[in-house]
């Protein structure tokens, strides 16, 4: 039997199997759709939920509209549209995914959260997470698929370069600190933050985390799930956490100032602490950090290293070709990226676009990242509150790599494209 990690990065061969077993499953539903009277719903859902999970979905939304379900995937972190569903079997479906994750039937104008477990044909089961919440036209519905694989993941296989990943690895052997992964929703913070616990769990440590949700289980660590119905919080679980002679503290996010402020003491008092935090770059997260009431020379002596991170598609192996870029396309990205990275490069690569790809050109995603590693020119700005900027310039002086040049590098070697770099970056 496969396992979901073969089944979806497996080599050639398996990649046409799913191919196939994709238009299979959407032959299977369209087919079904045929008739809204006769449609079995529980086989509907099921085969909703596998025909995502092939497709290498991350989530599956369910929208109401006036005579319509509209059913889209994230696929590679954009959406597409994938079916259109008759409006008479909207509360037939809503009904079952609440069933299945153990949800109220009975409330419709209550916003609610579940998670349940399919089993997937040769695959094995898969873990989805629900999200129901009432609309103008109905209650919606957004599954996330927690694939296996994610887990699967090392600091060695998130697209780090050498330099970024030696400034990480050179981290997360300290004895006691913070690091901050950082960076908008989806952009992968949450794989990183598994992915150095991964490498720091041994049973020499004790690791214990505090998350909303808790997305995998991880084996030897202890995880905690905030539960606000009884006051369990990020600020009050890391506080019980602190008596529970931890080692290493993970708190899924920090959200606020007293979290924040907690989060730098534990790292003060001989932890080593990760988390995450929602800034554009690097460097605005120690500024970020002083907004929210800690004070500035905590920050100087606790964040180690800062990880700032975007997500970018990859380009499809199969259907990978040269581009090279003409006297106009080089001058309009001159504007945009300096000639210093430049060089005067004008080849790169596109995908073409080809079955296994599903005709899109990319397949699969890749980290573009900056790796601020606090220096002692660094921490002096801290403890003078410098502005973003400054802290930039001397963080980019002591070598770091912007996000913007790491996505260029990447995009040099073919991993993606010049304009998907664009685009995650806000360029």
């Amino acid at each position: 039997m496969e396992n979901s990690q073969i089944a979806r990065k497996g080599p050639e061969s398996r990649d046409m199997r799913s191919v196939e077993r994709a238009g299979r499953l959407r032959k299977e539903i369209e087919d079904a759709l045929k008739d809204p009277a006769e449609i079995p719903i529980i086989r509907l859902v099921d085969e909703l939920v596998e025909y995502a999970y092939v497709m290498r979905s991350s989530d599956i939304h369910i929208d109401p509209e006036t005579d319509r379900l509209r059913v889209r995937f994230r696929i590679d972190g954009v959406m597409q549209d994938i079916f259109s569903f008759p409006k008479e079997i909207h509360s037939e479906i809503i009904t079952r995914i609440k069933v299945l994750s153990s949800l109220r039937t009975d409330e419709h104008q209550a916003a609610q959260d579940g998670r349940f477990r399919v089993q997937v044909g040769g695959i094995g089961d898969v873990d989805v997470r629900v999200s129901i919440a009432p609309t103008y036209y109905g209650e919606n519905c957004v599954m996330r698929i927690l694939a296996d694989e994610a887990y699967g993941f090392s600091l060695d296989t998130l697209g780090f370069s050498g330099v970024n990943l030696e400034k990480v690895r050179r981290g997360i052997r300290r004895p006691y600190g913070m690091i901050l992964v950082t960076g908008p929703t989806g952009s992968g913070k949450t794989t990183t933050l598994y992915s150095v616990l991964r490498e720091l769990n041994t049973p020499a440590v004790s690791i214990i985390t505090i998350e909303d949700p808790i997305e995998y289980s991880i084996e030897g660590i202890d995880q905690i799930q905030v539960h606000r119905q009884t006051n369990l919080t990020f600020a009050e679980g890391l506080r019980f956490i602190l008596r529970q002679d931890p080692d290493i503290i993970m708190v899924g996010e920090i959200r606020d100032k007293e979290t924040a402020n907690i989060a730098v003491n534990a790292a003060m008092t001989g932890h080593l602490l990760v988390s995450t935090l929602h800034t554009n770059d690097a460097a605005t997260t120690l500024p970020r950090l002083m907004d929210m009431g800690v004070e500035s020379f905590l920050i100087a002596s606790t964040v180690i290293v800062v990880i700032n991170q975007r997500l970018v598609r990859q380009i499809c192996k199969d259907c990978k070709e040269e581009k090279r870029f003409t006297d106009e396309e080089y001058a309009r990205l001159a504007k945009l990226i300096s000639e210093r990275v430049l060089g005067g490069k004008r080849t790169f690569y596109e995908g073409k676009g080809c079955e296994m790809c599903e005709h899109s050109g990319y397949r699969g995603r890749i980290g573009i990242h900056e790796v601020l590693e606090i220096t002692e020119e660094i921490r002096t700005f801290i403890m003078r509150q410098a502005n973003a900027d400054e802290i930039k310039q001397a963080a980019i002086r002591a070598g770091m790599i912007s996000i913007l040049e790491d996505g260029f590098e990447k995009a040099l070697q073919g991993i993606t494209t010049i304009e998907e770099v664009l685009r995650v970056s806000g360029e």
